[in-house]
């Protein structure tokens, strides 16, 4: 029989309590959300100078993406919880205080806003499919109906900017509002993970995009926010180590503990590092796959938010 001694009655494995309620479907919704954040943005932003022609992919035909990427989101989220017939009570209450208040009312505009704008796009982008499926012959409705939405294009895209922006900003002050939590207790969170959404919405782009001069402009784009996210990282770790004790020891489940190959190994080298550096060689003659790139940034940023919430919720205030 082994005897140990305890010396402190906090933190004694497999005896102190430890609380883990977030799983796949949050990592997979915070994703997504971002994901969407990203391609809505850049969708509006060069509708809004005038690029549709020159930039289709971004503005049209990516399009498809942000509501079938919201819509699983929400679906993973009515999943992970457990009164989901309740959840329409989130919607009888505004809390300005509250960041799941905020992504809850942001969502339910942009959801149908992602919805209204691929329709917009429908008859343009999708004529075989339409010429097959005959719905503006069965419903004549939506001929008034798509005349109203390309109308006011405009200012739907307006209203998507920053709708995005607040979207992918609260993806990760969902996290950093967790005071309990040391390593989600981190202001760079935020920006982090809105930087993280709008560089797999460009490498969304990147890879469903068969314009040489898009491919380009968003190789250059998705560079700059990978430069934008490893210096936010860098922050970010250089703030844990100016932390308290428990940052310090939160941190370690990134730097030396369990996620460390995760975090640094499949996030920082292959979701960034790798990714930025082909994407230097691509831009400056090389040949090299788009899809490789995009898919390391897109899958990077899968893992970064897996990693994130599950090291997140092992880490407490003890002292």
């Amino acid at each position: 029989m082994q005897e140990e001694l305890f010396t402190s009655g906090r933190n004694i494995p497999n005896i102190d309590p430890s609380l883990q309620i977030w799983h796949w479907p949050i990592s997979l919704y915070l994703f997504l959300g971002g994901l969407a954040a990203g391609i809505l943005f850049f969708a509006a932003l060069f509708y809004i100078l005038n690029k549709e022609k020159t930039y289709p992919t971004a503005v049209k035909i990516i399009s498809v993406v942000p509501p079938i990427a919201l819509s699983l989101g929400l679906l993973a989220l009515v999943y992970d919880l457990n009164h989901k017939l309740y959840t329409w009570q989130l919607y009888t209450t505004f809390r300005i205080e509250s960041p799941m208040s905020w992504g809850a009312w942001v969502l339910l505009i942009v959801t149908p806003l992602s919805f209204i704008w691929t329709f917009s796009y429908y008859r343009e982008v999708y004529p075989g499919l339409e010429s097959k499926l005959k719905l503006f012959q069965k419903f004549k409705f939506l001929n008034t109906f798509e005349h109203f939405i390309i109308k006011n294009r405009r200012h739907i895209a307006y209203a998507l900017i920053p709708l995005a922006l607040i979207l992918g900003v609260y993806t990760g002050i969902l996290l950093s509002a967790f005071n309990a939590r040391p390593l989600w207790n981190n202001a760079i969170l935020g920006p982090l993970f809105l930087t993280s959404g709008l560089s797999t919405g460009a490498a969304a782009i990147i890879l469903l995009s068969k314009n040489t001069a898009e491919r380009h402009l968003f190789g250059k784009i998705d560079l700059a926010l990978i430069v934008i996210e490893l210096a936010l990282i860098a922050h970010m770790l250089m703030g844990y180590y100016a932390g308290s004790q428990v940052q310090l020891e939160a941190m370690q489940l990134l730097v030396g503990g369990d996620f460390t190959v995760m975090f640094f190994g499949f996030v920082v080298i292959l979701g960034l590092i790798v990714p930025a550096v082909l994407e230097l060689m691509e831009l400056k003659g090389y040949k090299v796959p788009v899809i490789v790139p995009a898919m390391l940034v897109l899958i990077g940023g899968l893992i970064f938010r897996f990693v994130m919430v599950e090291a997140g919720q092992l880490t407490r205030f003890l002292y």
